[in-house]
């Protein structure tokens, strides 16, 4: 058997605050604003990608979740392999004495533990889990912010999965990109009692993909421009509220920029939909459960944000979690519940229904089981990991070691 190098390496998913939509250049992906996320804990969503680069390769070849996928010259997987490979062979031009395989192909593999492509921002945590496999592949010396400048060329979003905590992605104004990265405002040791309840509406490919949505809407609605002059002060604001940890003023900002976000989509023309009545039922539930909260205490106690696809994100201090589980079971039923932070004794299994004293229960319908596929608790979590042997996705043989 030939020699060759291999890395494996998992990336966080992130769900912005402040939304990622427009692009002012369509090939560096350069944003038309600034953007906001949380990076979410990868016990619970990763993507998990092996990278080997071996003599013996005819070809690069990587393989999403069991299925091969098509490296398109010029595309994004191809740029951000060139990229790497780049870096790789720059490392091997200063310093001679370095083992020279930035020219071997690469065989790739990678697998996410949740939904593709449905609002999940899978692209995101893939792109990052690439880009981070290839730097230990290739030995770089690259840091975290230097690997979001080429993460973001593959998918925006997903230079900021290359922190964990609260991560800013920078909008920049230089035409080549430069200033357009990732950095990270406040670790996940900051704010731990950050937590993310996902309500899984859909996990089917959505109708139209993030990458045509935005550019039609940056064409065509009238509301956009509008809301490029808003969102400075909304980072600003949020920023702010993650340092102080003030809940209240985060909630109210991430439903405002979400709701916004949908505004602008559905002021597209032809206009786009990514919610359907069971996202806005959520929304109604949450509004619901926030006038409670508001009218006792006079702040917020979750925040509701929805990317491009049905998926609600609830996020929530811990002690709230339990209560909001309860309240989004009472109207979406589950046959089961997976409790991996013991609310409810730790133990998966059926969670009944209950809502809080004050609630309105006709400000949504009650759905049957199935409307909510499935809820997956999770909180603020770490960035990318480097994984053991153990976890390699490719064989002895360079090749998946389980296909679709």
């Amino acid at each position: 058997m030939s020699k060759y190098f291999q890395a494996t390496a998992s990336a966080p998913v992130n769900i912005a605050c402040i939304k990622y939509w427009g692009k002012r250049d369509t090939k560096l992906i350069l944003p038309t604003n600034s953007s906001l996320s949380v990076t979410l804990n990868q016990n619970h969503l990763r993507s998990t990608t092996t990278s080997r680069a071996d003599p013996s390769f005819t070809q690069d070849i990587l393989w999403l979740n069991g299925k091969l996928e098509e490296i398109t010259p010029g595309g994004r997987l191809h740029t951000s392999i060139t990229e790497m490979r780049r870096l790789r062979k720059e490392l091997e031009d200063a310093n001679p004495n370095v083992e020279k395989f930035s020219h071997w192909n690469v065989h790739i593999c990678s697998h996410n533990n949740f939904p593709t492509a449905a609002g999940l921002a899978s692209s995101a945590s893939g792109f990052a889990a690439l880009v981070y496999s290839l730097a230990k592949l290739y030995q770089l010396p690259a840091s975290p912010k230097d690997l979001s400048l080429i993460a973001r060329q593959g998918s925006g979003s997903a230079c900021r999965s290359l922190f964990g905590g609260f991560v800013a992605w920078r909008e920049g104004t230089a035409p080549d990109g430069s200033d357009s990265f990732a950095e990270q405002v406040a670790s996940e040791t900051h704010w731990p009692d950050m937590h993310a309840l996902i309500c899984v509406v859909s996990d089917d490919k959505k109708g139209t993909s993030s990458t045509a949505g935005m550019q039609r809407t940056v064409d065509t609605s009238t509301l956009f421009p509008q809301r490029l002059t808003i969102v400075p002060e909304r980072m600003r604001a949020i920023t702010q509220a993650i340092q102080h940890r003030d809940f209240d003023t985060f909630a109210a900002i991430t439903m405002k920029d979400s709701n916004q976000f949908h505004a602008v989509a559905l002021d597209t023309d032809p206009p786009i939909f990514y919610m359907n009545d069971v996202s806005r039922a959520i929304i109604a539930v949450v509004t619901e459960y926030n006038r409670v909260a508001l009218d006792k205490t006079g702040k917020h106690k979750a925040a509701y944000t929805f990317d491009a696809g049905p998926n609600a994100v609830i996020y929530a201090p811990r002690e709230n979690m339990k209560e909001i589980i309860e309240l989004i079971v009472s109207y979406f039923p589950q046959e089961s519940f997976n409790d991996p932070f013991q609310l409810f004794g730790g133990v998966t299994g059926a969670v009944q229904g209950r809502l809080v004293d004050g609630f309105d229960t006709v400000v949504a319908k009650r759905f049957g089981i199935g409307a909510v596929k499935t809820l997956i608790h999770t909180c603020v979590g770490d960035g990318p990991r480097v994984c053991g042997d153990e976890e390699a996705l490719l064989g002895h043989d360079g090749l998946p070691k389980t296909s679709a």
